[in-house]
């Protein structure tokens, strides 16, 4: 066996594991990019003009105005009602 000829093909066998490896960074690269761009492009801000006028929003916002004042509403009654002063226990209530 020729030690030029041993030499020559592990040369040979270790740069094409460096260039597999190569290979596979850049694509890692890449797909890391892509995935970069994506996420930038689903991350997008949207301007207060657009929620302005969204038809969704302004339901989830009239819903939520009507549930607060239908819980005032309740506590104005419970109040009418005598409900309204509450103390907290304590322990020293118990004991005397």
């Amino acid at each position: 066996m020729d030690p030029d000829s041993v030499k020559s093909t592990l040369s040979y066998l270790a740069f094409g594991n460096v260039m597999a490896a190569t290979a596979r960074d850049y694509q890692k690269d890449l797909l890391a990019q892509e995935k970069a761009q994506s996420s930038a492009s689903a991350n997008e801000e949207v301007g207060l003009d657009e929620l302005m006028d969204d038809p969704e929003l302004e339901k989830l916002h009239a819903d939520r105005i009507a549930a607060l004042k239908k819980e005032a509403e309740k506590r104005e009654s419970m109040k009418r009602q005598g409900h309204g002063e509450y103390r907290e226990i304590t322990e020293g209530d118990f004991l005397g």
